[in-house]
């Protein structure tokens, strides 16, 4: 639609408005071939068909109806008219520019497609920049850039910098050819080596300098405290001499100290007795006044009581009291007695006649004392003392009277009743205070002689005083010269003791000093050379990702001659891993799950350093494993490209600035990722901001991309080449094989591995505390301000880290000791891992033979670790390592080979048994490329030649070829000497097992004799191969692998679908049906298809809730659906434990590799070869299905079923000997023919004829349309049925080989089986030796070529040949041998005499006129 909408925005621009305007179109907006369509159209026509609506078009021409008028005034504004002047307008405005890449097949198939992209445009051709624009653009970007190097260096640097990009495009090239994978560096590539050149030397500049710069100002502290220490030796000595002095003062002084001390003792004795003294009378006063002070706290609660009651009289009560005219006679009484207790005058004692038991109140006397202002605070403030027993004896009197009480008193007058309370108190009170009164006298007397004493105290401590301050004075004096002397003996102190300790220092650190100035010296020279190690490290970082180990070292040994050759500066050892990343770094990555081979860490280096965002090419998922880990405590988000939310995780990585991982890309990128990977970002403030489609999105720090993709060898296009780094992180032989190895030590010896992980983490934090260590020594010194001999704390922590710093090197020594016997203990069980990459990089290399044929490094994980579990254990390390590489070498051929198709089968095994002997040394490389190769790059007329005509010029090459290893350095000799000899041996029907003349049949073990097989006799390459095998590996190796589906069944799992490769056939849906039924499973199928997604997505969600078995027929037609599928498997969280998923499949270079990779594979082909053929026949057969016939022909009938159903199929191989048409002979067949023979032996005569008419014309002859085949079908069933197969002693061939066996059981017949012979003679088939010639040549060169198309292209001496040169050598062979014309004149003259009638033949006629044709076709070749 977007592209519809821009048609339009054009067409309006170009011919509505008249102006001129351009079309830029890349191949990187071709989203969908259909835009090739219209494309096509505006380049051939101009016209877009229905571009325009009609509402869109009317408006159109109502615009450009004057225009038209004021151009073409005559020409009538019809629509067709003005349809035809819009075009034109628009055709006349529009330029169209088109950017295609030529790499690959797309371009050549979209110009097939799409002609109008040839024709309707000029093609300009741009290649890549020459030498002298890649020169010239160097010196623009580094002309100004400074660089510490002599101006000579700094041009040939520019120089080298153009050298270094044409050198890596022609190693693109060679690398093509050499391993078919496509690389590309681009002008883009070119300029991001030179911004990165710029980068890294400023970095590099700027590190090496502050390190060369903090290590000499640590030199000069270093220096500087050593001529602090010899200043500080001279201070010393005269401390010294001053502390003398100040000791000899102190000592004098310390004399007369003395003799005032022991004057102020004496005085200090005397005052201490007065004091003593004083003190017993203190304590005796003390004693006394508790004792008084305890009396009276007893009497003080009734005190405190009266006192409150006091409290409540107020003045106005005493006054209203007062001025009663009859006050009551309790309150007189109490009166009375108020006045008795302040011993006032009172009446006469006379009896009161109101009461006569009473004395009259002297009530006068007590207005009196009431009349008196202070009345009350006299009360409060009454002197108890004062009280004596005569007071208490008159008031005794008023007390004993009945009324005189507190509740009476209230009754009367509660305002005044508390003097009652008050009276009582005090006679109480006094009743104590009589006892207390002595004591309080003996405490006056003593207090008075206290005094005295005190007095005498102070006169005695006013003297002791005086003496006290004569002794202060001198001890002043003494301790002044004292302080004076520890202040020379501390600082003479601290002097000594920041010399011996910068002294100690210095001498601790004089390993750092000597290695310091040496690594500032080299630190200086290194800047030096930082102008070619940098472009070393640089140029690595932006080209060498997508090479492999091999490309990268030559390249970097290409660049460093180069260097050499210019006399550019640079380090001879240099080594890039320990330039961009130290060691420490290294570690960390190996702990996070990063291989620790050299080619991982360069590639990990890449993805942290690389100026553009990684692609790892990454099948077996390490890269991704690795970043996985190192990037977990960063909120790593990972999503796909076919996400649902993928624009969402992009915009979110990038506003949060987190890292991104889009995992398993295809060959494409999305458009949307274009700004993001070269990094168009947009400065807004202080951040920035990047178009995300057509929003704008923050990038914040700490974003950064990862994209991996599964694809072992993808074609990645230039531009994205150009966007991204990529980088080969494929698993090397010695990275997996480290990973193996830590399987099985931690299988087998979980401690010790263990152990080893524990001294790596603890080497690792061991390694990075003593850079830290370093680093902060460095900066403490570099830091510290003054000397440093003045800096104790400093010199301390300096000590201390120093201290440390040893502790931490003896543990590191301490764990390479460990280290090393861990890795010997570990290197016991180096067989099995060197097993195990054998094994997996063998799997690798069989998808290059087939794409269907993948495997995860996940997946042989598992079937490494189930094969330690499952092999035989024993003590003996030795035999169980041999049980180990035993048992998984089996099971992973047999899981391999199950996935394989037939003609694969022995090319994987043949494979396997060389690549095991080759690393075990016993065959050579040599041996092995003479045996893929032969003779074939020798030129016959180069060598020494044949000796004999029968010899065929192939054969005689092969045999030069095999002459060069030194076992058959005299073949060719020993060939001509005894031609005849050798002549007979190869005529022979099986040379491979003849005796070998010239004394070879002893010599010559089975391998070299399949070399020598191959070289003379290459039809009889395989039987050959198959002894070399059986030699090699065993037996069971060479009999091949019978699917049983049950057992596969047993492997697999809700999460592992199973994936049949259809071949013609090989269909297994009846035995899947079979197998489930005979289990109780329901299996139901979906043929993929279009609009068959729905069915299948149906039966998934069924089954996996459930239980069943889901079969999706011909997934080949429905790949858009298997993402999802496979998305469904892994995620789906509840899964019925009785859900299965079955596939079939044909082969599509587009079929998901996840999905290969997580699936169990197999195929169900007929096997090859007779043997084979009845093992699978009779692995599918019962026993109860032996007997289900008690008819004596039923059993060999069977057996002749079987053998028939096999030698149909085998026939096949023949190509046209065997059968004119190849049919699609399949296991239904057998199962028809037998139910067939089963319906007929119901009878009690079988009936010959009615069932070869029905096998021969309807079971196997329906699928037979040839009538020679029909004839050859019938002719076969006559040797398998006829009343004669029932004969004892019956063979089904001439050589005897073949029969049925005589046996009841199924085991008798498989043993039988299992006894025939590996390789099938024609004659079996009724068919000649010769017919097999044909078959075993095809046969043996298919399989070399295989074998040679997927091993790396090795180039000549003189460097390989292109494709291209290939092509024109070939077409200029071509036009040597062809003449420059055809002479008719030169044709037989019987072709022109006439016949009876005058008439020229008319051949003739069609022959000359076929010359002037041909001739006018010699004439455009010579001219082209």
């Amino acid at each position: 639609n977007n592209l519809i909408e821009d048609l339009k925005h054009l067409y309006n621009v170009a011919g509505l408005k008249g102006q001129g305007i351009t079309f830029l179109f890349t191949d990187q907006e071709i989203k969908d071939e259909n835009f090739l369509e219209y494309m096509n159209n505006v380049l051939s026509s101009g016209e877009v068909s229905n571009l325009f609506s009609r509402e869109e078009l009317d408006e159109i021409f109502t615009e450009l109806t004057p225009i038209m008028k004021k151009e073409f005034p005559r020409r009538p504004p019809t629509p067709d008219n003005l349809y035809s002047y819009f075009l034109s307008r628009a055709r006349r405005n529009l330029h169209v520019v088109l950017c295609f890449s030529p790499v690959g097949e797309k371009f050549r198939n979209r110009a097939l497609k799409f002609p109008g992209l040839i024709s309707g445009c000029t093609m300009d051709w741009f290649f890549r920049w020459p030498k002298d624009a890649l020169v010239a653009v160097a010196q623009h970007f580094v002309a100004d850039f400074a660089i510490e190097c002599e101006a000579r260096v700094k041009r040939e640097v520019v120089d080298l910098m153009g050298v270094i990009q044409d050198g890596v495009a022609e190693t693109c090239v060679d690398y093509f050819q050499r391993y078919r994978r496509s690389t590309h560096v681009t002008p883009k590539s070119y300029l991001s080596f030179l911004t990165g050149y710029k980068m890294i030397y400023s970095s590099k500049r700027d590190e090496i300098g502050g390190l060369a710069d903090r290590m000499n100002k640590g030199l000069e502290k270093l220096v500087e405290a050593s001529h602090s220490v010899e200043k500080l030796s001279k201070e010393l000595a005269v401390k010294e001499k001053d502390l003398a002095v100040a000791s000899e003062e102190a000592d004098k002084v310390l004399k007369e100290v003395a003799v005032k001390a022991r004057e102020a003792e004496a005085v200090k004795a005397q005052v201490q007795k007065v004091k003593d003294k004083a003190q017993a009378l203190v304590d005796g006063i003390d004693e006394e006044r508790t004792v008084a002070q305890k009396m009276l706290d007893a009497a003080k609660p009734a005190l405190e009581e009266a006192e409150a009651a006091l409290k409540t009289i107020q003045p106005s009560h005493i006054a209203n009291v007062r001025n009663l005219k009859r006050p009551p006679h309790l309150i007189q009484r109490i009166m009375d007695c108020v006045l008795l207790l302040f011993q006032r005058k009172i009446d006469l004692v006379v009896v009161d006649p109101e009461r006569p038991n009473c004395i009259k109140p002297s009530w006068g006397e007590a207005l009196k004392l009431m009349s008196r202002a202070d009345f009350l605070s006299s009360l409060l403030n009454f002197n108890k003392d004062l009280i004596n027993d005569e007071t208490v004896e008159l008031v005794a009197a008023y007390f004993e009277q009945e009324d005189y009480v507190l509740s009476r008193a209230k009754s009367v007058c509660a305002d005044v009743a508390g003097l009652l309370s008050w009276t009582k108190a005090m006679a109480a009170f006094y009743a104590i205070n009589k006892e207390v009164l002595p004591l309080k006298s003996n405490l006056i007397r003593q207090e008075a002689r206290l005094a005295v004493a005190e007095k005498d105290l102070a006169e005695a401590q006013a003297e002791l005083d005086e003496k006290q301050r004569e002794k202060d004075e001198v001890q002043a004096q003494y301790d002044a010269a004292i302080q004076k002397k520890e202040a020379l003996t501390e600082d003479a102190e601290t002097c000594r003791r920041k010399m011996n300790a910068a002294t100690a220092l210095i001498g601790g650190l004089s390993g750092e000093r000597e290695r310091w100035t040496q690594q500032s010296k080299e630190f200086q020279e290194q800047i030096g050379r930082l102008v070619g190690d940098v472009l070393l490290c640089t140029g690595f970082l932006s080209y060498a990702g997508p090479f492999n180990q091999e490309y990268r070292s030559t390249l970097l040994g290409n660049w460093m001659q180069e260097m050499k050759t210019r006399r550019i500066p640079f380090s001879a050892d240099l080594n890039v891993t320990k330039m961009l990343a130290d060691s420490t770094t290294v570690g960390e990555w190996n702990l996070q799950g990063l291989p620790n081979d050299e080619l991982s860490i360069q590639n990990g280096i890449i993805v942290t350093k690389a100026a553009r965002y990684p692609l790892l090419v990454d099948p077996q998922g390490q890269g991704k494993f690795w970043i996985r880990n190192k990037e977990a405590t960063n909120e790593l988000q990972v999503t796909s490209q076919n996400h649902k939310y993928f624009r969402n995780h992009l915009e979110d990585a990038l506003s949060l600035g987190r890292p991104l991982l889009m995992e398993d890309v295809g060959e494409e990128l999305d458009p949307v990722l274009d700004n993001v990977l070269e990094r168009n970002f947009i400065k807004s403030g202080t951040t920035f901001k990047v178009k995300v489609g057509d929003k704008e999105v923050d990038v914040m720090k700490g974003f950064r991309f990862y994209i991996t993709t599964k694809l072992a060898n993808p074609l990645y296009t230039p531009e994205i080449s150009a966007k991204t780094s990529i980088i080969d992180f494929t698993v090397t032989m010695k990275g997996l094989g480290d990973q193996l190895l830590g399987m099985v030590i931690l299988k087998e010896k979980a401690e010790l591995e263990s152990e080893r992980t524990k001294l790596m983490e603890d080497v690792q934090a061991n390694k990075k505390k003593m850079k830290e260590l370093e680093d902060s020594l460095l900066f403490r010194l570099t830091s510290t301000k003054g000397s440093l001999v003045d800096d104790e704390s400093l010199i301390e922590m300096l000590r201390t880290t120093k201290a440390t710093a040893e502790d931490v090197q003896r543990k590191l020594q301490v764990a390479n000791e460990k280290e090393t016997e861990i890795n010997a203990a570990r290197e016991e069980f180096r067989p099995v891992a060197t097993r195990g990459s054998i094994l997996y990089f063998l799997i690798v290399e069989m998808s290059m033979v087939n794409v269907m044929y993948q495997t995860s490094l996940g997946q042989f994980l598992e079937l490494f670790e189930l094969s330690m579990s499952r092999s035989s254990k024993s003590p003996v390390t030795a035999k169980r390592i041999v049980n180990i590489v035993q048992y998984l070498t089996m099971a992973v051929f047999r899981y391999s080979c199950r996935g394989l198709y037939e003609n694969h089968k022995f090319l994987f095994t043949l494979l396997l048994a060389l690549k095991i002997d080759l690393e075990n040394a016993r065959v050579k490389h040599q041996e092995f490329q003479t045996l893929i190769k032969g003779g074939a790059a020798l030129d016959l007329n180069a060598v020494e030649p044949k000796p004999a005509k029968w010899i065929l010029d192939s054969t005689w090459l092969n045999l030069v070829e095999l002459s060069k290893l030194n076992q058959f350095s005299e073949v060719l000799n020993q060939i001509s000497r005894n031609e005849k000899t050798w002549r007979a041996w190869f005529d022979s029907n099986r040379p491979e097992e003849s005796p070998i003349p010239d004394g070879y049949e002893m010599s010559l073990d089975t391998f070299r004799r399949l070399l020598l097989i191959r070289s003379w006799c290459p039809d009889r390459t395989t039987a050959q191969a198959r002894k070399y095998i059986s030699e090699s590996l065993g037996k069971e190796y060479a009999e091949g692998v019978i699917l049983d589906l049950k057992e596969m069944w047993d492997e697999s799992s809700v999460r592992k679908p199973m994936i049949c490769f259809l071949s013609q056939g090989s269909d297994p849906t009846n035995q899947i049906e079979a197998l489930a039924k005979r289990l109780g499973l329901d299996c139901r199928a979906v043929s993929m298809g279009q609009g068959q997604e729905v069915h299948a997505r149906r039966l998934l969600q069924q089954f996996m809730s459930t239980g069943g078995w889901a079969l999706l027929q011909n997934c080949h037609l429905g790949l858009n659906f298997l993402d999802e599928l496979l998305n469904t498997i892994l995620t789906t969280e509840s899964v019925h434990d009785d859900f299965r998923l079955w596939m079939t499949t044909e082969v599509h270079k587009d079929f998901p590799i996840n999905l290969l990779q997580v699936s169990i594979k197999f195929t169900n082909e007929p096997p090859q070869g007779i043997k084979a053929g009845l093992k699978r026949t009779f692995t599918g057969i019962t026993q109860d299905f032996l007997d289900v016939s008690n008819m004596p022909q039923w059993k060999p009938m069977l057996y002749a079923v079987a053998f028939l159903h096999t030698t149909v199929q085998e026939r096949r191989k023949f190509g046209p000997l065997g059968w004119n048409i190849k049919y699609e002979f399949n296991d239904s067949d057998r199962e028809c023919a037998l139910s067939n023979l089963q319906m007929f032996l119901a009878d009690a005569d079988l009936p010959w004829d009615t069932l070869t008419f029905i096998t021969g014309e309807i079971t196997y002859g329906g699928r037979v349309t040839d009538a020679w085949d029909q004839r050859c079908l019938r002719t076969l069933l006559e040797r398998f049925f006829s009343p004669k197969t029932l004969d004892d002693g019956y063979r089904y061939s001439d050589s005897g080989i073949y029969y049925c066996p005589n046996g009841s059981t199924l085991k008798e017949y498989r043993d039988y089986v299992d006894g025939l012979p590996l390789s099938d003679e024609p004659e079996v088939f009724g068919m000649h030796d010769n017919a097999n010639i044909t078959f075993q040549m095809q046969e043996t060169n298919a399989l070399v070529q295989t074998v040679l198309d997927v091993q790396p292209r090795t180039a000549s001496a003189g460097g390989g040949k292109t494709s291209d040169e290939i092509v024109y050598e070939l077409a200029q062979s071509v036009l040597d041998r062809l003449p420059e014309s055809l002479d008719i004149d030169q044709a037989n003259p019987i072709m022109f005499e006439p016949d009876e009638k005058g008439r020229i033949n008319s051949l003739t006629t069609v022959l000359c006129q076929e010359v002037d044709r041909f001739n006018r076709l010699l004439a455009r070749s010579f001219d082209s």
